[in-house]
């Protein structure tokens, strides 16, 4: 079981995406999904998040919403190079700056006007099987750590041999920072609790329902919690394709 979930989480090797059509057509993707942007400065170790707004491949522009914490609005405007970086369903999309931004206030909201990237990495980083939990069997997780000053509790959507989607009750977001380590996420598993490091990769607040999504990634976890998740994952799957089957 192990080795079959490994070669299917296995990474493919990137792909360097250098036409218009086909780099717009894939920054389109990050915009429609509303899926948050991880922007770096080459001589700066924090990170900012952001949001594609508009994709114009006629015009060869790109709009990014206003950047989290705004400290990064200065280094982007003093013409310091920078690294955008997205993951769209298990698909990493990057790419560098290629020109210094400039503020766009037509809208209704601040954003910064780019060119289009020259190049766009494309990288399935994931193969693995994502199994979802039905809303009954949620399982309870808490995030916890010395980055947080109090546990946060929430619940376990899907889960993969690589991360996992949580949901949590409200606006958690000014708890949280992306591509933070938390060291303590402990998941009540049907056969037993498991703890691990985790990464954060993902967050976003649905205003609409009051509810947090995060997306996190297992952070150097030993062998016994490998295990612990392989053997969650494969009877999750199997469980869905029983679902299927009994459907049929």
């Amino acid at each position: 079981m192990s080795n079959a979930l490994n070669a299917e989480d296995a990474p493919q090797p990137p792909k360097v995406l250098s036409t218009p059509l086909e780099i717009s057509g894939n920054l389109r993707q990050l915009q429609d999904s509303h899926d948050p942007l991880i922007i770096t400065f080459h001589e700066r170790t924090q990170r900012f998040q952001s949001y594609l707004v508009d994709v114009d491949r006629e015009r060869g522009t790109i709009k990014l919403d206003e950047m989290i914490p705004r400290d990064g609005e200065r280094f982007m405007l003093a013409g310091e190079p920078f690294r955008v970086e997205g993951f769209h369903e298990g698909v990493r999309i990057a790419w560098e700056s290629n020109g210094q931004p400039t503020i766009d206030e037509s809208g209704d909201n601040r954003c910064y006007l780019a060119p289009l990237p020259d190049e766009v990495v494309y990288h399935q980083r994931r193969n693995a099987f994502r199994a979802a939990l039905k809303l009954a069997q949620l399982v309870d997780i808490d995030l916890d750590g010395e980055k947080l000053k109090a546990p946060i509790r929430g619940k376990l959507l899907d889960i993969s041999a690589t991360g996992c989607k949580l949901r949590f009750d409200g606006d958690i977001t000014g708890n949280l920072q992306l591509g933070q380590v938390y060291d303590r996420f402990a998941a009540a598993l049907p056969f037993g609790k498991m703890t691990a490091p985790v990464e954060l990769r993902y967050l976003h607040f649905e205003e609409k329902i009051s509810t947090t999504f995060a997306g996190i990634r297992f952070h150097n976890m030993s062998g016994l919690v490998q295990r612990q998740v392989e053997r969650f994952v494969y009877q999750l799957q199997r469980e869905a394709r029983r679902f299927d089957k009994d459907d049929l």
